[in-house]
């Protein structure tokens, strides 16, 4: 059983910057992968960035890239995901997740999720 927590949403206009915050209860957050995914209205949710469980390497989906930093803080068992030059197409509802194994963009591949945080960009 592992608990997360995100933090950190908003609304904000177009070109702003917001940075989410993912809290984790467990004692061996440093051994999993963790992943930011997000759902808009009326679409599956989607893959948006992961970081491996030392912070080494990291992943973006390409309408993020370049705008989106993932990171962690393993002591503090955190996750974040800062997000600047927000876009209107950036608004939907974004989870953390994390993975046991590997680095996986498919939601499938994470076992325990937060509970989604609502960020808005409008234009």
């Amino acid at each position: 059983q592992v608990e997360l927590v995100e933090s950190g949403g908003g609304s904000v206009q177009a070109g702003g910057s917001l940075r989410l915050s993912c809290a984790a209860s467990g004692r061996t957050f440093s051994t999993y992968a963790m992943g930011w995914f997000r759902q808009a209205p009326g679409k599956e949710r989607a893959f948006v960035s992961a970081i491996s469980a030392s912070g080494g390497i990291t992943r973006y989906t390409d309408s993020v890239k370049g705008r989106f930093t993932i990171s962690r803080d393993n002591a503090k068992n955190t996750v974040y995901l800062q997000m600047n030059m927000l876009k209107p197409e950036d608004t939907a509802e974004y989870y953390c997740a994390c993975s046991p194994l590997g680095l996986p963009v498919g939601p499938l591949g994470y076992d325990y999720w937060g509970q989604g945080i609502q960020v808005t960009v409008s234009s």
